[in-house]
């Protein structure tokens, strides 16, 4: 029961936050839970059917791997799309047509549950497996990067949804947390070059640099901020 916790703790604080910065409408409860639900089984479950999919035909392993191209491959075109785009047609097919997502910042809301919920489920295989020292480390890396990758995507997922054009930012939202994931686990694969996973580190702090400045500024955009 700890270690489920230790798993969990990091994921409830992220909804906490951006719970509470959604200031001036906040999303039905049920709606919150069904995301975090379909991140947490439906995008787990089409991410290990396209993982094994790519295990057949495009077999690249990261162990005792040193070639860069082939990781760089891994990183961006295998975790990174897969990750990222399982949590994507959720947000799209399921969150984005409700009447509910109706101001900007709600991209950034229903991105973050559904990337939680999917979060949760890897957090807690890792963590019973690998124990406490391994949740405490996810705690300050692989969950807040799951968070920053969910906020970029969701920016731009809700300047989509009241726009002209809805597919092309639809997809820079899911480009960017592609870019962002790719980058965060290449520099980590790159475990054989001394000194490199800092480079994942500043991709991880640029990420939340940004996001903090998405939040504030669909946040302050908000249609039903009071002046």
């Amino acid at each position: 029961m700890q270690l489920l916790a230790l798993a969990v703790a990091p994921v409830f604080i992220i909804i906490l936050y951006i719970y509470y910065k959604d200031k001036y409408d906040k999303e039905p409860k049920r709606l919150l839970l069904f995301s975090f639900l379909l991140g947490a089984i439906v995008s787990i479950i089409i991410t290990t059917v396209l993982y094994v999919l790519t295990d057949y035909t495009i077999p690249i392993q990261i162990k005792d791997n040193k070639s860069i191209v082939q990781l760089f491959i891994k990183a961006f075109l295998i975790v990174g799309l897969i990750e990222e785009f399982s949590k994507y047609i959720i947000v799209r097919y399921f969150a984005q047509p409700k009447k509910e997502f109706n101001e900007q910042f709600d991209g950034i809301v229903y991105a973050v549950m559904v990337s939680m919920g999917f979060a949760a489920t890897e957090n807690i295989m890792y963590v019973l497996e690998s124990g406490v020292q391994t949740a405490l480390l996810r705690a300050f890396t692989a969950v807040p990067a799951h968070a920053t990758f969910a906020v970029i995507m969701g920016y731009f997922m809700g300047k989509a949804k009241f726009s002209k054009h809805k597919k092309l930012l639809n997809l820079f939202g899911l480009f960017f947390a592609i870019l962002f994931h790719g980058a965060y686990d290449f520099f980590l694969f790159l475990e054989f070059i001394p000194g490199i996973w800092v480079g994942a580190f500043i991709s991880l702090f640029i990420g939340l640099y940004l996001s903090k400045k998405a939040i504030n500024t669909h946040s302050d955009n908000s249609r039903f901020k009071v002046s």
